[in-house]
Parts: C-alpha cells; structure tokens; sequence
C-alpha cells in the first residue's frame, strides 16, 4: 500500500520512525544503505576524450585533410612553400582546439566550485531535538519541519500542517499553488496526491511537519534529472550554420580542384604537375582562419560576460545566449546569500538607522511584535542553540531582543501568512 494511503499512525510505523524523528545511530545507518539524498550526476566524458573532440569535429577534419594535402604536396615538389602552409593549418587546429578545451574546463571548474559555495540545509529531528542538517544527509524515516518560502528536499509524507500551499510546477509545470492536508487519501498518484510534498517544490505558504520516505535519485525529481541528463543535447544554431558552411566548403574547394585537375589534364600537363596544382587550389580554397576567427569572437564574448560574473560552459552558447530577451532566476542562494538583518527602522514618523537605539518605553508595540509574532524554533547549528525558520522573521527577532527582551511568552495559536490577509498574527 502507497504511504498516501496510510494513516498518519501507520504512516510511521511503515518507516519505523516516530514524531520525535530517528536516533542519530539509525539515521547513520540507513545512509549508509541508501546513500545521500542528491541527484547523481551521469558519468560525464573523459577529459581527455573532450580534449580529442576538438580536434575531430568536421571542420577541424578539413583542415587536417588540407594540412595533409600541403605536406604530399611538399614531398612530391620541395620548395614549393607548401610545408610551411601545412604547419601554419595545424598550429591553427591545435591552438584553437586547446584554447576552446581550456575556456570549456574553466568554467566547468568555476561551476563545481559554486556549487560548493551553496550548501542547502533543513530543519530535522533528531533524537527527539531539532537540527539543522544538510540536505545530504537526509534519510526516508527523518522527521522535517518546513514552512511558507522552504524549499521540499525529499519526497515527504505531511503528518502535520497549517494552510500548507505547495508550488509544484518543477514537477507538474502547473504554476497555481496546490492545498496539502495530512490526511490519508484513496488515490496514490504521487504528483496529484494531497498529502505528499515532492523534492523540487516549494511552499508558498503554512507551515508543516512531514516525513521522507523518498531521497536522492528515487524521488519524483530524481527521475526526470535522470531522463533530462540521459537526453541527447542539441547542436546550437552556430554549430549547425558551421557544420553546413564546413560541407559547404568541403565540397566546392574538393569540386574546384578536380575540376582544374581535369581542365590540366585535357591541355595535355604532366601528371604530378596537374596534381599538385590541383591540391593548391584544394587547400587554397579551405578558409583556416574561419575556425580560429569563430573561436576567438566567442572567447572575447565569455571574457565580457565573465567580468559581469556570468559563466559560460561551452563556447557556442554565447550565440544562443545572445538571443535571449528575459532571463528568469531565483535569487535566494544564487544572487544573495539568505541572511537577513534589519538595517533600518520607520518610527514614530521618523526613519533611523537600526543602530540608533529607540526609545524602549514607546516602541515597546513594535519590539514586541518584531520578538513574538513569528513561528520560529529553538534548534541545534554548529554545536549552538539558535533560532530556525524565515530569515526575515529571525532578523527582527534578533533586532527586538537586542533592543528589549521581553522574555518568555509562550504562543497560544497562530493564523499563518497568507497572500489574501498579507499578515501573520500570534495569540501569546
């Protein structure tokens, strides 16, 4: 039976958990048996296979074709020239192989060490405490608390929640908000069911507590990188206007030369006279400096680019890059680095700087609103107890407590944020 359709009871029995989450030893071991929960990234090519390839695509092919013509040209009629025409097409091919290979593998290496620079964490329980824990180290059985702005790291079963409403449209493409309840239901289709949370997603608004019982490549998320990383990729429009211009030009300097080879031959000129004059006009007739002119206009683009702090991986992509008209991405963790802290203050019809202390006995509305009205946790980072939850809402806590602590005040209730009363409110 699907866990959708379980109770929330039996929901937990089935991973053998508990609401207070795994022990830290059972959650040792099972990631241990089924690995960290992240998305493997297919075996890529060799380097030094990526390194060949830029020499053996169809353009590069001509040259060597036209290198190799120069150099039996050579042999056949010394001092001719044709040598140093040869060695001028290959230190053509093999600078401009290397120099794409090395702007290629720069940004490879840029990118993974991003990818380092943007850990993602999540709030879990452990033996019976709240930590915060990389996403990595998630277990199916772990007990997570999430909450409106958090990004889903796992396929989860919700136990509990508050006016969860989930953004599925990594998964669905549907962009409207989806209602999910913790209650069991009859149907166990994963991307229409009410009460699971699928890694990708995110809550746009609520709060909820939900137990993963999917990590890594065995989520719904995990199967589609792992179709989109086995698809086959498209040449760029540049690479395919050079492939046509390439056999283009292979057929017309190949068509021109035995063209001329026949017309040597019809007025009656020895054989390797005709012949040689027939690869002149062949390798004559190829444009080397097409390749290394193509490479260098991109390579300059990247250049600019990279100034602006925009990486390109492959070179080709400039061109597709450069007709693009809107680029959309999410800022939080890519462009700022998810911490907040409150710089100003608007009180009492004036705007100072958050520095400049208030009046404790006057703002005491404002600082306790800022201390108490939010739905943060106490939990476990770096070996200390802070508070977990939204970033806006641990500043102001932060900002209150440092202006006046009001102490302990239990909440009573709460009415979640949502986009219709564009507030959260707290009974205490």
């Amino acid at each position: 039976m699907h866990i959708a359709n379980l109770s929330v009871a039996d929901a937990l029995d089935s991973l053998r958990t508990s609401e207070k989450g795994l022990s830290t030893a059972e959650a040792q071991r099972r990631l241990r048996e089924y690995g960290q929960n992240c998305i493997d990234e297919i075996r890529s090519e060799p380097q030094w296979r990526q390194f060949l390839r830029e020499f053996t695509h169809f353009f590069a092919l001509i040259l060597w074709v036209a290198a190799g013509l120069a150099f039996f040209a050579e042999s056949r009629s010394p001092a001719e020239g044709m040598w140093q025409l040869g060695v001028a097409i290959v230190a053509v091919i093999l600078i401009n192989g290397s120099f794409s290979f090395w702007q290629e593998y720069r940004a490879e290496q840029a990118i993974a060490a991003l990818r380092k620079l943007l850990p993602q964490n999540v709030k879990v329980m452990r033996d019976g405490l709240l930590f915060t824990l990389p996403v990595e180290s998630l277990v199916p059985g772990d007990l997570i608390l999430l909450e409106e702005g958090d990004n889903v790291p796992a396929d989860c079963r919700l136990i509990a929640g508050v006016e969860v409403r989930v953004n599925t449209s990594t998964i669905t493409g549907e962009s409207e908000p989806k209602a999910r309840s913790p209650e069991s239901v009859a149907n166990a289709s994963s991307l229409e069911t009410k009460n699971l949370l699928l890694a990708g997603t995110s809550l746009v608004s609520g709060q909820g507590r939900a137990i993963v019982f999917a990590t890594g490549m065995h989520t719904e998320f995990g199967k589609i990188a792992h179709l989109t990383q086995t698809a086959e990729k498209s040449a760029s429009h540049l690479q395919q206007e050079i492939a046509r211009l390439s056999k283009l030009v292979a057929i017309f300097a190949t068509g021109l030369g035995l063209l001329f080879f026949a017309i040597g031959t019809w007025v009656g000129l020895p054989f390797w006279t005709n012949l040689m004059f027939a690869i002149g006009i062949i390798v004559a007739n190829v444009p080397e400096g097409l390749l290394p002119t193509v490479t260098l206009s991109l390579a300059m683009a990247t250049q600019r680019m990279a100034k602006r702090n925009a990486l390109v991986r492959h070179l080709p992509a400039v061109e597709t890059l450069g007709a693009t008209t809107v680029i959309c991405s999410d800022k939080t963790g890519t462009l700022t680095e998810n911490r907040m802290s409150v710089q100003q203050v608007f009180f009492d019809g004036a705007l100072s700087e958050s520095k400049v202390p208030l009046d404790r006995q006057r703002a005491g509305h404002l600082l306790r609103n800022a201390q108490v009205c939010h739905n943060l946790k106490r939990g476990q980072q770096d070996g200390g107890e802070v508070w977990l939850g939204d970033p806006m809402e641990v500043a102001l806590n932060d900002f209150a407590r440092q202006a006046r602590d009001f102490g302990a005040m239990p909440v009573l209730g709460q009415l979640p944020f949502d986009s219709e009363r564009r507030r959260m409110s707290v009974i205490v």
